[in-house]
């Protein structure tokens, strides 16, 4: 189709896409890790984007990026940004988990209590592309679990900790969130779509369940109630299993009942709901056919139309020529209804921020975590990358080395350290020699 595709610029400010860069340029620095140069550039350029991103003067004024026109004024009414503290605090801590920078993990501490003021009630406990305080609280908490470095962290990091045991609580109680008839759990019920939040709650979930099995801890305590480990893999289970297919469709599984029940939202969004429907495109044997997306819904025929042109597809009650696989569409409503109608696109619209999170619930229930372990035998759940050992790092300050970590993860760091050393000038030789002289690492260079 031919239309507008105009290019905003955002000189003013945009903190909450700053935010959300940042984080996604040190995550790819992780991912990226064994390629040393790309790495390393990626964080450099996240480090740059966070020193002007987190200042406040005149020439550094902090806001949403919707607020300005030029910056924002196109995507305002699809994607209207309600905040910006929790993108910088998203964006501080990636930089700490890619770093092991300290300053980075100070930010995100100090600040913590100010993007809970941010944050609006109807998105408390929700993790969307609107609001990443409830994953930054997860992250923090996973720090304080298994490499707590105490004072003067602990304040924000036990804020975090106690954020996401009263969430977990919630999402089991059934007291402060309602579910449909089926046992989807309605994070946002007056704004529709529910399957986007459903699904990151799900994969939230289970990476919190993994952290609970890894410290041996039988479950957590909110008030009077106490929700075990199982009871959390068991998230909704008992209002998803009045339908008999439900039981059925676990006792298939490779796994017993009781750990099954784990795939509960997921498994809803695939085909086990009331309406027998995989809100997946392409997945199983029903699948929505009238799915709200131009390239799905116009025929392939060499021509190019304008929109005006394209309604007669938008409305045609013909099924997409071009089926969108992998697609998660918005979903049903809160009684389980759904409706195929390309121009109900509360029903039948997929987006990227939304199948985003599905991807990653999929990738955290593909297999049990006790299939994944490291080289000593602990149980690492999904963190096959094992973030926590990057914390683990030696900084250099002012000549002298900072040890933040224990003898293997030193090591391990140390490594690290003489392959990016290699490759620059002399000044990091100092670092070579005590590297190779501490623990017996060989110079290769």
């Amino acid at each position: 189709m031919n239309y507008m595709r105009p290019v905003s610029a955002c000189n003013e400010t945009a903190s909450d896409l700053a935010g959300e860069i940042m984080a996604a340029l040190s995550a790819a620095s992780i991912v990226f890790k064994e390629d040393t140069g790309y790495s390393i550039k990626l964080i450099q350029s996240a480090e740059k984007l966070f020193e002007v991103a987190t200042k406040n003067d005149t020439g550094h004024h902090q806001g949403t990026y919707t607020a300005v026109e030029d910056c924002g004024g196109e995507a305002r009414m699809y994607y209207d940004s309600s905040g910006y503290q929790d993108e910088l605090l998203w964006g501080g801590t990636w930089l700490f988990f890619a770093t092991g920078n300290t300053s980075y993990l100070g930010y995100a501490t100090s600040n913590f209590s100010a993007a809970e003021g941010e944050e609006t009630a109807s998105e408390q406990g929700v993790f969307y592309w609107n609001n990443k305080l409830t994953a930054n609280a997860v992250l923090l908490t996973r720090l304080r679990y298994f490499h707590d470095l105490g004072y003067p962290y602990e304040v924000g990091l036990g804020s975090s900790s106690n954020k996401i045991d009263l969430l977990i609580c919630s999402y089991l109680s059934h007291e402060t969130y309602s579910r449909t008839p089926g046992g989807l759990i309605l994070l946002r019920p007056d704004h529709g779509e529910p399957l986007q939040f459903a699904a990151t709650a799900s994969f939230l979930g289970k990476l919190y369940s993994d952290y609970l099995e890894l410290l041996r801890r039988s479950g957590v305590s909110c008030s009077s109630e106490f929700y075990s480990v199982e009871m959390l893999r068991e998230f909704s289970i008992s209002q998803a299993s009045i339908y008999s297919a439900s039981v059925e469709f676990c006792k298939i599984r490779p796994y017993k009942l009781s750990h099954c029940s784990l795939f509960s939202q997921v498994d809803y969004i695939l085909g086990d709901n009331p309406m027998k429907m995989s809100y997946m495109v392409g997945f199983g044997n029903k699948y929505p056919n009238h799915v709200h997306h131009r390239a799905s819904s116009i025929p392939w025929d060499d021509q190019h139309y304008s929109c005006p042109e394209g309604d007669r597809w938008l409305y045609s009650t013909d099924p997409n020529p071009n089926i969108l696989f992998g697609a998660m569409v918005a979903g049903p409503d809160k009684f389980d209804n759904f409706l195929d109608d390309r121009d109900k696109p509360w029903f039948t619209e997929p987006t990227i921020a939304s199948n985003a999170g599905l991807v990653a619930a999929l990738i955290a229930l593909h297999d049990p975590p006790c299939k994944s372990s490291d080289s000593n035998g602990t149980n690492l759940g999904i963190d096959l990358t094992a973030l926590l050992p990057i914390v683990s790092l030696l900084r250099r300050i002012g000549g002298s080395l900072l040890v933040l970590c224990s003898a293997r993860a030193l090591k391990q760091t140390a490594e690290a350290l003489m392959r990016v050393a290699e490759e620059e000038e002399a000044r990091t030789t100092f670092v070579k020699i005590v590297m190779a002289t501490a623990f017996g690492i060989k110079n290769t260079a």
